[in-house]
């Protein structure tokens, strides 16, 4: 992945389930910080790192 520093936990958790192929894992963590996001509870760097990772780890990447 680039040069972002990852400072949430539930992003460290998404990028760990995604390098394993997890969707299930993957898709409760999106949803969860979407909620977050949507009712104001963390500000918009969770949800930011998130895309990031989305954006640069593939399913299954084992690096």
């Amino acid at each position: 992945m680039s040069d972002l520093k990852i400072t949430h936990q539930s992003v460290h958790d998404y990028i760990a389930a995604k390098r394993r192929g997890d969707r299930k894992t993957t898709d409760r963590i999106i949803a969860e910080v979407n909620a977050r996001f949507a009712t104001r509870t963390t500000d918009g760097s969770e949800a930011a790192q998130l895309l990031h990772a989305t954006m640069h780890v593939r399913f299954g990447e084992d690096l």
